[in-house]
């Protein structure tokens, strides 16, 4: 028996969905490459490449499309499929807010780096503050956990009013992550 909550379980999708599209665009639009190439094997600027990476990675991974056979008839099966696709979109979205969590990090530290530099290069009077700036990078990525990300766009659904009632746990997303390594 249907249970009339198919309408909600399509918004929600679109709005998981906005919400990757919005993080993959602000992921794809950073800068990967520093100015001075002898820069480009740095810690804040290797993180920036690989968050380019990542975040083209997960654009890429295929949607899980194995949904069983609902009995109960075709707004049964739409409800399957509809918690299928929340699962992928609400995957997809907290594997996007990560990536865009270290990418604001590392160009946090690009920023530092260049406040430190000061227009000149690196030298043997500053590296004890270039080895703060990379260690602050550090504990800012080490910081960015499934756990904090998940509970974060959690309460930002909730604060905006979003319906999640469905939204899957975060054993599930993890789950559906560990799926989409390649």
């Amino acid at each position: 028996m249907a249970d009339g909550l198919n309408e909600y379980r399509t918004a929600r999708v679109a709005e998981l969905l906005s919400d990757f599209r919005t993080l993959q665009y602000y992921i794809a639009a950073a800068d990967c490459n520093p100015a001075n190439m002898d820069d480009y094997y740095t810690e804040g600027w290797a993180a920036l490449r690989q968050c380019a990476l990542d975040g083209q990675h997960i654009l890429n991974c295929a949607a899980d499309v194995s949904v069983p056979r609902a009995s109960g008839g075709p707004d049964e099966q739409a409800k399957a499929e509809l918690k299928q696709v929340n699962l992928d979109a609400y995957g997809r979205r907290h594997e996007g807010q990560k990536i865009y969590l270290r990418q604001a990090a590392a160009q946090r530290w690009v920023e530092w780096r260049d406040q430190i530099l000061m227009g000149g290069r690196p030298h043997s009077g500053i590296q004890p503050q270039l080895e703060v700036c990379d260690q602050q990078l550090r504990i800012e990525l080490a910081s960015i956990s499934d756990e904090v990300v998940y509970s974060e766009l959690q309460a930002s659904d909730m604060n905006m009013g979003r319906w999640t009632a469905e939204d899957p746990s975060l054993r599930a997303v993890q789950r559906w992550v560990r799926t989409r390594r390649c």
